[in-house]
């Protein structure tokens, strides 16, 4: 059915349009000036936007509302009240207040605190951020929040994130005014996060535990057909993948969010969504509500839509593209390099600036994409290795290369493109090649931040790409503060010139996959922070706690809840994941292998009574090599739940993840190495759950 667009996007949301029509003149000014300055809200304004709120939310059949937030559990939370006030006769009136709008109540004992609170200690508090627009979805008003302890810590990632954005923006404009750029009161980062995923059908995916208890397939053997053929990728979509598609994008635009680009992924089962870059805490907000959509879509049409960052072995897994930029209220995107980046002394300061951060703070941007599902997908030939590095492109490269040489730069200018065939047009060549072997890329005027795994909260990687680059600018502004502008030029380019020779090691355009850039990254002193264990550490250190306390990002406390809080869910994860192979080996697998058995010992009984000297050989090693995969996979079972509760005792949280992923994990790749032999040999009919073939191919 035909939709009216632009009727329908953003017809669920509290827009700017809603707001300059519900509000009184002075109300929707003074709110303006909190949303565009950051300023205080006073409670008659709040008063008047709740009352609009309410009228507007009820218009639109809502009954309730609700605070929504985004607890350390990488999905969001919600406690729905209605909007009814008995009035004392027997009847109710439908009210909302300032008061129930800027802050509410919910119990903040159950998530995630990394031992900030006690249990008994169970108030937490949500407060409106005012800068992301309500909305409504299935008959509540969601206003998007922060939540805190009753102390005041973070539980939340929304709460950082406001805070990184603020003090980039302070850094931001300050260097601006010291290069000459006045009349930017005002810098904003924004985010459009590139999500992939695959799609099952749900009858399927209802067979197998793995998949319900842990969002991937911990047994299976491969399929006869992966994706060697290089034929799903951007290819012909099937019609319920694409039926499934165009409900999702309604559904978004619907909630006002900007669904630009759909496309099938590498892997079969495999696609990919992408929406418009906006403001970052906006583009947070959207995408944790995009992964929620995705899947109830999904289920609309009897099928699964699984986040997991690796759900099937031997093919490719899920990621999510972070791509990043800066953008002044004067409306010019700080990395845009323009017409000639070698004079752009504005954007060379702020890439430089990128640059740095990510080469000082590699570990804790590595950490920010660190998780269980992740560790599967980092260096393995189909996302970006675990050593961070930044792709430039050659101009760019060459630019950078003459201001440390202090050398004459040639651009060679706009590239045309022939392509050979007179009827095609013409067009102009990028300035920089697309690499998509590394995990910090330019990409024209953003860069794209690759590591991140499909299932993660984008909130993590922008906050600390946010106060690093804040705290690069703000070095940066010491050293040229107090220059007389005469002197400018000459002073940025000294700048510069000592940054590159400083951080120009993380600077790399080649293959991030070869085992040559691995060696070479390690001669450069690059981190290579393998599994999450590995690179958590890495969060406590002393430099790291100094940036977040020094920008007020995180308290010291905060920190090492949060080291906490990832260690004990990486634990976790890794703990029910072998439970769940352990239960599946045993309760279903295993007697699928006995009763094939006897059903060969039995078929091979019944030869031999028709014809006495008749050959079993056949029969004889079938089930001598059923027979050995059933004691591998016997005892593989024992030790697996054996070195569970060994790890599950460790009390410290960081030997305890250790014990996880350096025995726990090693356990369940031997005994799925039996399983998935043992399944090879198995008729589909004697199966417990649906192969490879089957969920990856019946769409």
């Amino acid at each position: 059915m035909a939709q009216n667009i632009p009727e329908i996007y953003g017809s669920l949301v509290f827009n700017d349009k809603i707001m300059r029509s519900k509000l009184p003149k002075d109300m929707y000014k003074a709110l303006k000036k909190t949303i565009e300055n950051g300023s205080h809200l006073e409670l008659d304004v709040a008063n008047s936007v709740a009352v609009a709120m309410k009228e507007w939310a009820i218009e639109n059949g809502a009954t309730h509302y609700t605070h929504w937030f985004q607890p350390m559990t990488n999905v969001t939370a919600e406690k729905h009240d209605s909007f009814i006030s008995p009035t004392g006769d027997g009847q109710v009136i439908m009210d909302f207040s300032g008061k129930e709008l800027v802050k509410g109540e919910p119990d903040a004992s159950s998530f995630p605190s990394g031992g900030l609170r006690a249990t008994f200690e169970a108030r937490g508090y949500t407060a409106w951020d005012p800068t992301s627009p309500a909305f409504i979805k299935d008959g509540t008003l969601y206003i998007p929040t922060a939540f805190c302890s009753y102390s005041g810590e973070a539980l939340d990632k929304k709460t950082p994130l406001l805070r990184s954005m603020d003090t980039l923006n302070k850094e931001a404009v300050n260097i601006l005014h010291i290069l000459g750029n006045k009349e930017v009161k005002h810098v904003s980062t924004t985010v459009g996060p590139e999500q992939e995923y695959f799609l099952v059908d749900k009858d399927l995916y209802n067979k197998r535990k793995d998949l319900v208890f842990c969002g991937r397939t911990l047994l299976g053997a491969p399929a006869p057909k992966g994706q060697e053929m290089e034929d799903h990728y951007f290819g012909t979509l099937a019609p319920k993948v694409s039926a499934y598609m165009h409900d999702l994008d309604v559904e978004l635009w619907k909630l006002g969010i900007p669904a630009k680009t759909k496309h099938n992924e590498v892997a079969p089962a495999q696609h990919e969504l992408a929406p418009v870059f906006d403001t970052t805490n906006v583009a947070v907000d959207h995408n944790q509500l995009t992964m929620e959509i995705m899947k109830k879509v999904a289920d609309k049409h009897g099928l699964v839509c699984l986040l997991h960052e690796k759900p099937f072995e031997g093919i490719n897994g899920s990621g999510k593209h972070n791509n990043w930029s800066m953008s002044t209220d004067t409306g010019v995107n700080l990395l845009d390099p323009g017409k000639t980046p070698a004079e752009n002394i504005q954007f060379l300061v702020f890439l430089m600036a990128v640059i740095k951060a990510v080469d000082e703070y590699a570990d804790v941007l590595r950490i920010s994409v660190a998780s269980a599902g992740n560790d599967h997908r980092l260096g393995a030939n189909e996302a970006p290795p675990a050593v961070v590095s930044v792709f430039l492109g050659d101009e760019l490269t060459e630019i950078m290369k003459s201001i440390e040489n202090d050398t004459y730069f040639t651009s060679h200018g706009a590239v045309q493109m022939d392509i050979g065939a007179k009827v095609l047009p013409h067009f102009v060549k990028d300035n920089t090649d697309r690499n998509r072997t590394s995990p910090f890329a330019f990409t024209g005027n953003k860069f794209e931040f690759r590591m991140l795994g499909s299932a993660a909260s984008v909130a993590n990687p922008n906050i600390i790409l946010n106060t690093a680059v804040a705290e690069a600018l703000r070095q940066f502004a010491q050293e040229l503060s107090g220059v007389p502008a005469e002197e400018m030029e000459h002073a940025v380019h000294e700048l510069i010139k000592r940054a590159i020779r400083k951080h120009k090691r993380v600077i790399f355009n080649g293959n991030g996959y070869t085992d040559e850039w691995i060696e070479e990254a390690e001669k450069r002193g690059l981190y290579n922070l393998k599994s999450t264990p590995d690179a958590l550490p890495m969060w406590i250190d002393e430099k790291n706690i100094k940036l977040f306390t020094d920008h007020k990002i995180f308290t010291k406390e905060e920190i090492f809840s949060r080291y906490e809080i990832w260690l004990e869910n990486y634990s976790k994860t890794i703990n029910i994941e072998a439970n769940t192979m352990a239960e599946m080996v045993q309760k279903d697998l295993l007697p699928s292998v006995m009763t094939y058995t006897e059903k060969i010992a039995a078929a091979a009984s019944a030869k031999k009574a028709v014809v006495a000297d008749i050959s079993t050989a056949c029969e004889a090693s079938l089930i001598s090599k059923l027979t050995a995969l059933e004691e591998k996979m016997a005892s593989g079972v024992e030790k697996l739940k054996a070195d569970t509760a060994t790890a599950l005792a460790t009390e410290d949280p960081l030997e305890n993840a250790k014990a996880y992923q350096s025995v726990v994990l090693e356990d369940m790749e031997e005994l799925r190495k039996a399983a998935d032999a043992a399944e090879v040999l198995i008729p589909d009919a004697l199966l417990p759950y649906p192969t490879y073939g089957k969920l990856l191919f019946s769409i």
